[in-house]
């Protein structure tokens, strides 16, 4: 019950303040438990009531506010069930058709390579199982004109960009032919410096603006890769001049065995674009229908001029880091695993498919018989390849010898020649 109130005038700021006294306390922003306590004090109270007046810079609100906006956007549950008909990318029954094989292919193409690698007929290998919606769902949403710069664990991309499967396998095996692109195939060797690529793409990206070509530039990373240096200056300055590049995170949990959130105090990596002024996007990584919207969309923007986008897929490797050794039992639990696997993108899309009666077991069949017999056929086309030699790695390097490394030239010359 208020008893009557009193008037303080404090010209040393020229403020005035209207005190409520109540039986035990009075109203200012804060409390007092005495009744005299609010006579003794009017200095005091003019001040913490200037102070309530004033609005507080609460940056946790602001960081919140950013976080907020990038809600992972999904076409396809986990059930193969359309979450968001508003959003389905107008693709036809053939294409949807298509992009199924393609990932299956991929899926045959990661087991066989792990068991050559295990067998010693294969080099360096990263296993793709698990990312095939990030990986060939994007892929699918380019055009043959537009450039790829990969990392080292998306020779997928390049493979359906048109490097012939042969010449992936030399890649792997650290011959010089492996990373030669052939004529008329944008795209990059694979990058085996981490995040580098994202420098180069927005250079490549640069380059289609400046000559007029309605092309994009796309590369790919991991989270891990966005804690690099080169991703940042890559995503700034692709956004600084509009250089019409799609950068895709592929967050797949784990950068070798440290866990996303010790990379990084960001919720998402798609905020990370705020800072270049780029728009970005979080998507379900499992789910090849939205990883292909967001992609074709991105395009879209970047040929009209609209600038570059960022693109963080969530998703998940169902194998190792790589064949080098890695051993992810060490640092992930198989209850993480088993809730992973049953986000897996092939079967999602198999059941969303087979719901319109667009796949079925038969058709399944035959593209695995069909990429065993592709893949089969590759390998033995590089086994073929012949042996490389010191003087082929200098001939590649080089246009013109430097006078240092003629007279070495012409020494292993003359031994690869007895």
């Amino acid at each position: 019950m208020v008893q009557f109130a009193v008037l303080f005038h404090t010209q040393a700021d020229s403020l005035i303040t209207i005190v409520i006294v109540g039986v035990r306390n009075c109203y200012l922003g804060y409390s007092v438990t005495k009744y005299e306590h609010c006579y003794g004090r009017k200095e005091e109270v003019t001040r913490m009531s200037a102070k309530a007046n004033k609005a507080p810079l609460d940056v946790k609100k602001k960081i919140k506010a950013i976080e907020d906006q990038f809600e992972m956007f999904q076409i396809l549950n986990e059930e193969g069930k359309v979450v968001n008909e508003a959003a389905l990318p107008e693709l036809t029954d053939e294409q949807l058709q298509e992009l199924m094989r393609r990932m299956v292919f991929t899926r045959i193409l990661d087991q066989r390579s792990i068991s050559l690698n295990r067998q010693g007929r294969l080099g360096f290998y990263a296993p793709t199982a698990g990312q095939e919606a990030s990986q060939i769902a994007s892929h699918f949403a380019l055009e043959k004109e537009d450039w790829i710069a990969p990392g080292y664990r998306d020779v997928p991309q390049i493979v359906w960009h048109g490097v012939p499967l042969s010449q992936a396998f030399l890649w792997s095996r650290g011959h010089y032919m492996g990373g030669q692109m052939p004529e008329g195939v944008r795209a990059l060797p694979p990058q085996i410096i981490i995040g580098a690529q994202y420098v180069q793409t927005a250079g490549i990206a640069l380059g289609l603006k400046k000559r007029g070509e309605k092309a994009v530039a796309v590369t790919y990373t991991g989270d891990g890769g966005s804690s690099q240096g080169d991703f940042y200056e890559g995503i700034n300055f692709a956004g600084a001049f509009k250089a019409p590049a799609i950068f895709i995170v592929q967050n797949n949990q784990f950068a070798i065995s440290t866990p996303r959130e010790k990379q990084t105090a960001a919720k998402t990596i798609a905020q990370k674009g705020v800072a270049a002024g780029i728009p970005s996007i979080q998507v379900d990584g499992m789910d090849p229908l939205a990883v292909y919207a967001a992609v074709r969309d991105a395009r879209e923007r970047a040929v009209n001029g609209e600038g570059p986008t960022l693109i963080e897929t969530i998703c998940y490797r169902f194998g190792p880091h790589t064949m080098s050794g890695d051993d992810p039992t060490r640092y992930r639990s198989s209850e993480l695993d088993t809730e992973w696997e049953r986000k897996d993108p092939i079967v999602r899309f198999r059941k969303f498919l087979e719901g319109k009666g667009l796949w079925n077991e038969e058709m399944e069949n035959e593209t695995i018989e069909k990429a065993k017999e592709e893949i089969k056929a590759a390998i033995k086309k590089a086994d073929e390849a012949p042996k490389q030699k010191v003087t082929d790695l200098i001939s590649i390097m080089y246009e013109e010898l430097p006078y240092n490394l003629k007279e070495q030239y012409e020494l292993y010359k003359e031994k690869e020649s007895k």
